[in-house]
């Protein structure tokens, strides 16, 4: 994270700041042991250096700083001449909710104020869930692994070849005319959220890019869902305020039995998510029984909206360059991944759908054209729901009654037509 100083800053005071930050969350002190993560009273290595280097050497050497084995979790480079910090942390211990909890953080211990008490730590939440018993969840994940996938590629991926720094990327941007109402208006019709429509499109396009490719007719899409993973185990438990790496991600089967993309097929996909048992928290504690079930050569992730801010203590306009500090080595987990993120702007939210894939064996073409796809169902998604009688409720957001989903429609036709 590349950030705005104050212009009066010093290295002295900063290094302060960050201190008293890393005190206050325990999982940056954390250190990574063959027995578990520990923790440690206090960093007590170097933390803040002064860049004497351009922003991508500095941001290299200082991810090559970080070593979970000593408790280095935490690099930060002072840049004098932009007043700009960066700041690296690694992704053991931090998520992007994380961010949103830490630099407000760092901007009051800047200030000297005290920082907010924290809620349950990454310690009690990771017990907690170590405990729950989701063995009766089993039978779900082999279902939905079990049933064969539409093989996207007639070669497997390679770990020696298909890696992070091999991997093509390319990103759409959703005007501000449909993404506007993605956000609110049409996932509130369905009574629902913005990934039950994201998902709806998704699974739509690539059944729809398998059948042009000739791949098959196949009516359901296998995928990793990668989630925020900060569920509420116990009553008692309160993340708003933890820093932490809670991502999870889970395999999810979406049957796409439909040509066209509309309202009805939300339904269905919405229904279907609403399926998956604890919003797949427990198939990270199974995953080992069915490690030999295929894994899904597809993933999705919506990261969720962000308002663009300026002043101290936010994101620059440039922290983009940076990437995300992925090693290049790294295997890649899936054939094609998409990464989406919504972006307040002057004119409005604009999604950004960014794609990456092995381009050993998915040409940039193949991939564009999977891309648009997508976006033109967005598009149709948010077109149709301006009809007067689009949308409407599913089984799942009427528990007390047996209700299927042709009975729920005709009630709410009635009750349009006696409005």
């Amino acid at each position: 994270m590349l950030v705005t100083a104050p212009k009066d800053a010093d290295a002295d005071r900063l290094g302060h700041a960050l201190k008293a930050v890393i005190a206050h969350h325990d999982t940056l002190r954390m250190r990574l042991t063959t027995d578990g993560p520990l923790i440690d009273d206090a960093a007590d290595y170097d933390i803040l250096r002064v860049a004497t280097g351009s922003l991508a050497e500095e941001a290299a050497a200082a991810r090559s700083r970080l070593n979970p084995a000593t408790g280095t979790m935490v690099q930060a480079v002072w840049f004098q001449e932009t007043a700009k910090l960066l700041i690296t942390i690694h992704h053991l211990v931090v998520d992007g909710v994380s961010w949103r909890i830490l630099l407000p953080d760092l901007a009051a211990a800047w200030d000297g104020q005290p920082l907010q008490p924290n809620g349950t730590s990454f310690r009690r939440w990771s017990q907690v869930l170590a405990k729950t018993d989701r063995s009766n969840e089993l039978q779900h994940w082999r279902d939905t692994l079990s049933r064969p996938d539409t093989t996207l590629t007639n070669t497997p991926l390679d770990p020696a070849k298909d890696v992070a720094g091999t991997a093509e990327h390319l990103t759409v941007t959703l005007p501000a005319k449909f993404t506007q109402p993605l956000l609110g208006t049409v996932p509130a019709k369905f009574h629902g959220n913005v990934n039950d429509v994201l998902l709806t499109a998704f699974a739509f396009a690539v059944a729809d890019w398998r059948r042009r490719r000739g791949l098959g007719n196949a009516t359901d899409v296998l995928l990793d869902l990668e989630s925020h993973g900060r569920e509420q185990l116990a009553d008692d438990i309160d993340l708003s305020r933890t820093v932490g790496w809670f991502t999870s991600m889970y395999p999810v089967r979406i049957g796409v039995d439909q040509t066209i993309v509309d309202g009805q097929l939300v339904k269905k996909v919405k229904e279907q998510l609403r399926a998956v048992p604890g919003n797949g928290i427990g198939f990270g504690l199974l995953r080992d029984e069915v490690e030999d079930l295929p894994k899904p050569q597809l993933a999705f992730n919506y990261l969720g909206r962000f308002t663009a801010e300026s002043g101290v203590w936010t994101a620059t306009p440039d922290a983009e360059t940076l990437g995300d500090g992925t090693d290049a080595a790294l295997p890649l987990a899936h054939l094609i991944e998409l990464n989406a993120v919504a972006n307040d702007g002057p004119d409005g939210p604009t999604l950004a759908a960014t794609w990456s894939w092995a381009a050993r064996l998915l040409s940039r073409d193949a991939v564009d054209d999977l891309a648009r796809t997508f976006t033109r169902a967005l598009e149709n998604v948010v077109t149709e729901s301006d009809r007067q009688d689009a949308g409407g409720h599913t089984p799942s957001d009427l528990p007390l009654v047996s209700l299927s989903q042709e009975q729920i429609d005709l009630l709410e036709a009635a009750w349009r037509v006696s409005r």
